[in-house]
């Protein structure tokens, strides 16, 4: 079981909080702890979680008050947290671990959240009926700075396969798809992204699979990838699919104190179901954070836990 109690008193959070606030251009309010969490675009999973945690986060962790920061997702996350604009970001670990196995200088993980799985989206009446027939059509890679573009350019690489690639949002490329103006789309996310979920409600599509890609990605970059399938379950119409998944983590500066994210890292895992049900700006369930538990989310690979994320875990195993 998580401990009861967090050891960790609203006196010590602000005290070791104050003035440690980067990328802000006054001083905080007396009391407050003001954080800012880089999330993801419309229609993105990262948006939705991004939001749960926020709330609870505010709710939970004396004195912290945390605002969510749209984006591209996972490689502009990164971006925003080495220049100091945000304190705490979502991203996906391949985009993540560099060419060495290591973080880039300055950002540790809070905790492994969920897994994220590529989707290659066509509509049901598409020609396209396997990877290779991507070769030359017009295909989204997700929004710039994306871990979806991130992951699938290196699988078109991999392929090799040419496209003439556009870079959209989900919420974007749903839309465009269904227009007709986009042959297909990828989507690296969490089961079931809404806009691909709500596109399947109004529309016959279809997924590509990609369990060959799958295996050329895990070969190639031993560590962030593995197999995967996503269900029958997860969109109308559409039956299971092999593909590839990729593990998300909650980022933090190094230069957050370590009694703050203990607290935060406390926060997640204590109140890992109403994250699920429930956020501030959807009223959906957010049914990826049933995928958090301690048992996992220490799993983070070559990156680093923050010192206050591993004194939590270790706590934890006492």
């Amino acid at each position: 079981m998580v401990p009861r109690e967090s050891g960790t008193s609203r006196r010590a959070v602000l005290l070791a909080a104050g003035g440690m606030l980067v990328g802000c251009s006054r001083q905080p309010e007396v009391n407050k702890v003001h954080l800012r969490l880089a999330t993801g675009p419309a229609g993105a999973v990262y948006r939705r979680i991004g939001g749960a945690l926020a709330e609870h986060i505010s709710e939970h962790v004396p004195g912290a008050a945390v605002t969510t920061v749209p984006s591209g997702a996972s490689t502009d996350n990164i971006r925003m947290l080495r220049a100091g604009e945000v304190h705490l970001g979502l991203t996906s670990l391949d985009a993540l671990i560099t060419a060495d196995g290591s973080a880039p200088e300055g950002l540790s993980a809070v905790c492994r959240l969920y897994d994220s799985h590529l989707h290659l989206v066509v509509m049901a009446d598409s020609a396209i009926g396997g990877f290779r027939d991507l070769e030359g059509k017009r295909v989204s890679l997700g929004a710039r700075d994306s871990g979806t573009e991130f992951t699938s350019l290196r699988v078109l690489e991999l392929g090799p396969v040419h496209t003439d690639g556009r870079f959209l949002s989900q919420a974007e490329s749903a839309a465009t798809l269904r227009a007709g103006v986009i042959d297909a789309m990828f989507s690296l996310t969490g089961v079931p992204t809404p806009a691909i979920a709500e596109l399947a409600q109004r529309h016959p599509i279809r997924l590509i699979p990609l369990d060959a890609q799958a295996e050329a990605l895990f070969t190639t970059y031993p560590g962030p990838y593995a197999p995967a399938t996503i269900p029958t379950t997860a969109y109308a119409g559409v039956p299971a699919t092999r593909t590839v998944a990729v593990p998300n983590v909650l980022l933090a500066r190094n230069d957050l104190p370590d009694d703050l994210v203990y607290a935060i890292t406390d926060t997640i895992f204590r109140h890992t179901g109403t994250i699920a049900s429930r956020s501030r700006d959807d009223a959906e369930a957010v049914p990826e954070a049933w995928q958090i538990n301690v048992r996992t989310g220490i799993s983070t690979a070559s990156i680093p836990l923050h010192p206050g994320a591993a004194r939590w875990f270790r706590d934890r195993k006492r």
